[in-house]
């Protein structure tokens, strides 16, 4: 840490309102560069970079959004030292919350103990970390310069924004419907900025499948028309789709993965938060192996009421010039010469596959982000925006990995009626077929074109997320 903000930090502790006002106009001068009486975002992050704190854009950002009464993008001294008092009384509540025995630091027992009041078991090992990050004198323990010092240009000032730390981005729609849904505080809940942080995600998720549907389009055209006998690369595919419908076609079925983003995000929330209810105990504490399992069932209700839309998608993905009107057209003949069970075909290997995809997910992104803490918590307790959006492209990968032969299977079954000459099949049967025929890696087919598009997928998706917020005037 810079000896002068360390200095500062110090003897600001227990002085004077006048002296504390000193403190802070010393750091307001060395923090606005330009020396135009105001500090932007981009002045804060530098600055504060300078004194080796890595505070990124957003975090930046949401400091200057708190404090900017005037809303000219920018902080004067007054709207500055403002914050900084305000926001230090708050860090000065939760570190009395931490301190349970009131001796005035907080030990790694003290960390356990509040994490678990919300439900949320921290291993010995963990704590360390966490204690290890915020520690300057070596004691592993944390007195109120040290909490203040590490948390004082760190826009989370409660427990519960502090926690989020480590939380798990709903940014990363790669189209897949499978993920986890993220968890709102209770702050949010009643400010309302869930529905935007919803709505911010659902666009992102809208921009980013429209980006890589032709890809997407390719990962299903493989998985039902690949075989050993007909090969077709990625090349020969999008040549042949081309061909037959024009660039336009690339896109077909898109239009149906766009609109179920909303219903199946609403009802994944909704679901997600009367099943939280139904499995914790003490009040509304949950247990991480609870949110797993109210995940999931959130995940498998959204998935039942939507999956009609799931079975038109795959029909207009694969429909050839001509063989729809539309999406409404597609339900008519599917209903007429199907019956309502064709609207469900392919369920079963689709509910299952949300097991171990959500559960390898979240396992690996646990298990990525613990070792990269593990290297570098020393230098910081937040591992910042890139590193979780790293850890979230790999670990949904190998999700994807682990459920892929599943939903290879629900598209078989899906686009079953629509291929000539196909007879309708069970699960088990389709899967002994592909094996005899195709061998084990036929339960593989179009993985390329998914994989491909899971990284612009995530790029999209951040990007479109971003930007959603900043108009709708939120930040995380």
């Amino acid at each position: 840490m810079h000896q002068f903000f360390r200095k500062f930090i110090l003897t600001d502790t227990h002085c004077s309102d006048e002296g504390s006002t000193k403190g802070f106009a010393e750091l307001f001068e060395k923090l606005d560069v330009n020396k135009d009486g105001k500090v932007d975002v981009s002045e804060l992050k530098t600055g504060l970079a300078a004194m080796g704190f890595s505070t990124g854009k957003e975090d930046a950002q949401k400091i200057v959004t708190s404090g900017d009464t005037d809303k000219d993008e920018g902080l004067d001294f007054e709207e500055f030292s403002k914050y900084l008092k305000e926001h230090e009384k708050k860090l000065r509540l939760t570190f009395k919350n931490l301190d349970k025995n009131d001796d005035g630091r907080i030990d790694a027992r003290e960390i356990q103990q509040s994490l678990k009041e919300l439900g949320i078991n921290l291993s010995d090992e963990d704590t360390k970390k966490i204690l290890h990050s915020i520690d300057v004198d070596g004691t592993m323990t944390v007195d109120w310069n040290e909490w203040r010092e590490h948390f004082l240009f760190n826009p989370a000032d409660d427990l519960q924004a502090i926690i989020r730390f480590w939380k798990h981005s709903t940014v990363l729609d790669i189209g897949d419907s499978l993920t986890i849904p993220d968890e709102f505080t209770e702050e949010e809940k009643t400010t309302g900025i869930w529905w935007k942080q919803l709505f911010a995600g659902g666009m992102a998720g809208a921009v980013s499948r429209t980006g890589t549907a032709p890809l997407d389009r390719m990962k299903v055209f493989m998985q039902v028309h690949s075989s050993k006998t007909n090969k077709i690369s990625l090349a020969s595919g999008f040549k042949q789709m081309i061909k037959e419908g024009g660039v336009a076609s690339l896109w077909r079925g898109n239009g149906v993965n766009v609109i179920k983003i909303a219903p199946e995000t609403a009802i994944k929330f909704m679901a997600y938060e009367q099943y939280k209810k139904l499995l914790s105990k003490d009040g509304g504490k949950i247990q991480s192996h609870e949110r797993f399992i109210a995940g999931s069932l959130a995940g498998a209700s959204a998935q039942t009421a939507i999956y009609p839309m799931e079975v038109m998608k795959t029909r207009l993905t694969l429909r050839k010039t001509g063989q729809y009107s539309g999406m409404f057209d597609c339900a008519r003949k599917i209903l007429k010469r199907e019956g309502v069970k064709a609207f469900y075909k392919g369920y079963v290997p689709n509910i299952l596959g949300i097991i171990p995809y959500a559960g390898i997910d979240l396992a690996i992104y646990e298990t990525l982000k613990n070792t990269w803490l593990s290297h570098y918590a020393k230098d910081t307790a937040n591992p910042g925006v890139m590193v979780l959006l790293g850890c979230g492209t790999v670990s949904s990968t190998c999700g994807q990995l682990a459920s892929y032969p599943l939903a290879l299977i629900r598209t078989r079954m899906q686009a079953q009626a629509s291929l000539e000459g196909s007879e309708q099949v069970s699960m088990s049967t389709l899967v002994k077929k592909i094996i005899a025929k195709e061998g084990f890696f036929g339960l593989y087919r179009g993985i390329l074109p998914n994989f491909m598009k899971v990284i612009p997928a995530v790029s999209i998706s951040y990007v479109v997320y971003e930007y959603m917020k900043s108009g709708l005037g939120i930040s995380k």
